[in-house]
């Protein structure tokens, strides 16, 4: 009775770690397919502000946002 219990429980916490490491691994390869975000929408954005970004101020922020990947 109680090894069943065991086993349900060691079942559970490898299919849990398992389960972890493949989102990872998809979640990554899409997010590498598909940007959140790319110099387009980093301009409209700041156009929508108001003001004209330049490409150095554009590429900036790209660098930015690719620091925290």
């Amino acid at each position: 009775m109680l090894s069943n219990i065991l086993y349900l429980i060691g079942g559970l916490v490898v299919g849990i770690i398992i389960g972890f490491i493949i989102s990872r691994v998809v979640m990554k390869k899409f997010l590498t397919k598909n940007p959140p975000i790319n110099e387009k929408m980093i301009e409209a954005m700041m156009s929508s502000m108001g003001r004209k970004p330049s490409q150095k101020q554009i590429n900036q922020v790209m660098r930015e946002m690719n620091r925290y990947k």
